[in-house]
């Protein structure tokens, strides 16, 4: 242990645990975090960023249309160069993803939707949208849950971040069958990058001002692998005297979340349990229309949706919900350091949403996609 912290003290984890240049700004004392500051510059010329944009699957396309609407009216310095990325649209192809890549790793930020991945077996066990989140290292995903000023949902005045490892767990892609009807699938645990995501959602929760984070597992069972995560966490948790550290099992946390959502404030997982507490916590205050997220590696940051739902059923109908994409747009042009547009878009779609007049069907209203887009338009300089 005391080994362990005098190498974070240090800051000499040869390259492994990266500088998570998109959470850390402000000055700080501590070398670690001072290490982090030195932030990697998004490619900008003539007065313009240039951010990759992936549309996705399903409603993908409708939600991205709608960002660029916004952007136009807002007068965003925002170009972006889009790639159409899809394993059930006959638009997936090796030479595809490293024209996608080379985009991504010249402009250091993205911006996409949901890539759907099908359930058939057709030779790669790795879907694209895994690929992608291995080539860049994209090991942090952070999904803010808060809830919408005005919209009322059984908990309200909730606030809490969830942080998912997403390289490694059962995501690894290495399955196998060993006899005939019997199948193996391994989940990959690491402490290099169980100390990484460790790391990670304590410097969030410090850079932040947040006090407590909380370590899903299931050591109980898996007493090796989620073992090794939670002690991992365990010794981390030690480097930040201030900030409040408890474990809890998946299983409860899945039932606190329901019952008891405020006890909680930062939550830091592995792979699948991240997943589904997505999904779960974004129910808590509207489902996967209204929650935005990101994903950050030492060099690039991603940008999606906090519960990716490619809502296939609605595509063409003209109903999909654009606020997380908007949301997420609105994160993506602060980590720019675009403050102006990030807060008068944000500002514009919490009035919409305020307001109470335009509402799209999961927040039971009658409102189209464009309806809501142009009310969003209408909102930013009023």
């Amino acid at each position: 242990m005391a080994a362990l912290r005098q190498i974070i003290r240090a800051g000499q984890f040869q390259g492994r645990l990266p500088r998570w240049t998109p959470l850390i700004r402000s000055t700080s004392s501590s070398p670690v975090l001072q290490a982090l500051h030195s932030q990697v510059e998004p490619v900008k010329s003539e007065g313009a960023f240039h951010v990759t944009m992936i549309p996705g699957d399903g409603v993908g396309p409708e939600l991205m249309h709608s960002v660029k609407e916004v952007f136009k009216a807002a007068d965003v310095p925002v170009e972006f160069e889009e790639f159409h990325l899809s394993e059930v649209q006959n638009m997936a192809s090796p030479e595809r993803l490293d024209e996608v890549l080379s985009s991504m790793q010249a402009n250091r930020v993205a911006i996409k939707g949901k890539i759907h991945t099908p359930m058939e077996y057709k030779g790669e066990l790795a879907s694209y949208e895994m690929r992608l989140r291995r080539k860049l290292d994209l090991f942090a995903n952070v999904v803010h849950v808060s809830s919408l000023p005005g919209y009322k949902t059984r908990h309200n005045n909730l606030d809490l971040v969830i942080i998912r490892e997403q390289t490694e767990g059962e995501y690894s892609s290495l399955e196998h069958e060993s006899a005939s009807g019997v199948i193996e699938c391994l989940k990959i645990i690491t402490r290099v990058k169980s100390n990484r995501i460790a790391k990670f959602a304590f410097d969030y929760a410090t850079k932040k001002g947040r006090s407590k984070v909380t370590a899903v597992h299931k050591a109980n069972i898996m007493k090796l692998g989620d073992g090794l995560f939670l002690q991992c966490c365990q010794e981390v948790s030690e480097l930040y005297p201030r900030i409040q550290f408890e474990t809890m099992i998946i299983d409860n946390c899945c039932m606190q979340l329901v019952q008891n959502p405020y006890q909680f404030d930062v939550l830091v997982m592995p792979n699948l349990y991240g997943n589904i507490i997505d999904n779960l916590a974004a129910g808590l205050v509207g489902g996967a229309g209204v929650v935005p997220g990101e994903s950050y590696s030492a060099e690039y940051a991603v940008f999606e949706t906090g519960a990716r739902h490619p809502f296939a059923q609605a595509v063409g109908r003209n109903i999909a919900n654009p606020t997380a994409m908007l949301l997420t747009a609105t994160n993506m042009l602060r980590h720019l350091n675009l403050e102006y547009h990030s807060n008068l878009i944000s500002d514009a779609v919490k009035k919409v949403i305020k307001q109470g007049k335009v509402r799209t069907t999961d927040m039971g209203g009658y409102a189209t996609s464009l309806d809501y887009t142009q009310a969003v338009i209408a909102n930013l300089n009023s």
